[in-house]
């Protein structure tokens, strides 16, 4: 078994939430085994990566290099001085090579365990596609025969595309990673409370505008938040729509950060159509003028960035949704885009807005809410609310040939019942800002009638109703009687 250092490495009080990324982080720097480790971090832009490996190569004493985009030469270079820096050599080392420039990391960890983060790695590897290898020798070369040295070794980067086949089954460094950490948004609840937001209403509308990406609160609105309610409006104006604010160009930002990105207008008509409500390939394509065969690699290509996901339907196996991962970018494709025009000149800013919100709340918030409904049955409810272990939490759709329509389920909950697993738990329906009543508990018996004609257990489905509302006293008699589950906005949010 490896060994452990004994000393504990307190996460530092800055770092907001994180505990699970901090603990894995310190539990490899602190292997004390004898010999290089390897570690590779990666996630979204902005998600604080960097503010986490900065904060890990302070605590252990380490030694932090991010990269920048340079030649060869000038990045070995860089990467010399700051070596220089760390050992208060009175001349820089100036490695020729990156096996050289590996020697000199290596011997950095001579005498002890030492964090050393590479940063921005993707930038390093453009400049020379043998790094790889060449460290992957260099990690082999310290099991084989040299003990003395023993550096744990963080690659990071946010070029998704990269980072996830860097250790892949054709990768050089396939097989030589210890730890493989993705750092990903905060949950909607932690949001809310990084955000300093109480009241769950304005935590969803502020959610679907800036996710849970923590530095959209601190660097690109300069810690402004929504003042309540009434000041919702005002806070879009003044940041997101604001063309001096960062905030304002971040989405098109991230889409051509991504290197694989080519035709970045078919990119960006591509998530414009999946903002507007087109979650099929064949709706995608439709919507953008193309063929689906055509839209096929912008697909791939943005499920690999991280900037589109994608599920199966629970009951079409044929049928897969696309949703885009960054509700920021949601917005921008589905508000600020439409209306570049007005919102050049600030003036027009509340105007533009004023065009735009019923199309925020119907095509943006009512989704997002959605979302939010399936992260908690995911993340959060309580462990008897639907009879069994949630383990699928997807949305589907279902046929009705007598009255030759489908029926959309916003939540479908599959999950282990004792020793059975992929038991239907739950149907559920999301309605952001509308009061449920028994129509809608009408409409899920339906549709569990449905399902049963097809042969589908549903013994222990139980219907749910979300709403960001409210309920009416007739259907919260029904929940009474345990004949629907319901989840408002004080619930999605832990409140009593």
């Amino acid at each position: 078994m490896p060994r452990r250092a004994l000393r504990n490495i307190p996460k530092p009080p800055q770092i907001f939430d994180r505990e699970w990324e901090w603990s894995e982080l310190t539990a490899f720097v602190s292997d004390e085994e004898p010999g290089p480790r390897l570690a590779v971090v990666s996630g979204r832009r902005r998600q604080g990566k960097s503010f986490l490996l900065k904060a890990l190569t302070a605590a252990t004493n380490g030694f932090y290099f991010a990269a920048v985009e340079a030649t060869r030469a000038e990045s070995l270079s860089l990467l010399g001085e700051e070596i220089g820096r760390f050992t208060d050599a009175p001349v820089p080392p100036r490695p020729h090579h990156w096996s050289e420039a590996l020697e000199l990391l290596f011997d950095l960890a001579a005498e002890r365990p030492v964090t050393i983060v590479i940063d921005e790695f993707p930038y390093l590897v453009r400049g020379d596609t043998s790094l790889p290898s060449r460290l992957q020798a260099a990690i082999g070369a310290g099991f084989g025969r040299d003990l003395r040295r023993h550096p744990r070794i963080l690659l990071c980067g946010s070029a998704m595309s990269f980072m996830g086949g860097l250790l892949s089954g054709t990768s050089p460094l396939y097989g030589r990673a210890r730890l493989n950490l993705v750092v990903h948004s905060l949950g909607y609840r932690e949001a809310a409370e990084f955000w300093g937001i109480t009241d769950p209403r304005l935590a969803v509308l502020t959610h679907a505008v800036v996710g849970g990406t923590p530095a959209y609160r601190r660097e690109f609105v300069a810690d402004d938040v929504p003042d309540g309610l009434d000041d919702f409006d005002d806070w879009v104006c003044r940041t997101v729509l604001n063309p001096m604010r960062p905030i304002h160009g971040e989405a098109e930002f991230l889409l051509a950060a991504e290197p694989d990105v080519r035709d970045r207008a078919l990119y960006h008509s591509v998530l414009a159509a999946v903002a507007s409500g087109n979650h099929t390939s064949g709706g995608i394509a439709s919507a953008v003028g193309r063929k689906a065969t055509d839209i096929s690699q912008p697909l791939t290509v943005l499920k690999r960035c991280g900037l589109l996901t994608v599920e199966a339907d629970a009951f079409r196996g044929n049928r897969s949704a696309y949703r885009i991962a960054e509700p920021l970018i949601t917005f921008h494709h589905a508000v600020v885009r439409r209306n570049q025009a007005l919102m050049a000149e600030r003036r027009n800013l509340k105007a533009a807005w004023l065009l735009s919100r019923d199309t925020f709340l119907s095509k943006v918030v009512g989704p997002h809410f959605e979302q939010l409904c399936r992260e908690w049955v995911s993340w959060h409810a309580e462990p008897d609310t639907f009879g069994g272990l949630p383990i699928e939490v997807t949305s589907g759709t279902v046929a009705d040939p007598a009255a030759r329509t489908s029926h959309e389920v916003d939540v479908v909950v599959r999950g282990a019942v004792g020793q059975d697993h992929g038991i239907l738990l739950s149907i559920g329906e999301a309605k952001w800002n509308k009061l449920m009543d028994v129509r809608h508990l009408d409409r899920l018996r339906h549709i569990l009638g449905l399902l049963a004609a097809r042969g589908i257990d549903t013994t222990h489905a139980r219907p749910a109703c979300y709403s960001g509302v409210g309920f009416t006293p007739e259907l919260q008699a029904a929940a009474k009687r345990g004949e629907v589950v319901l989840v408002d906005l004080g619930r999605l949010y832990g409140g009593a």
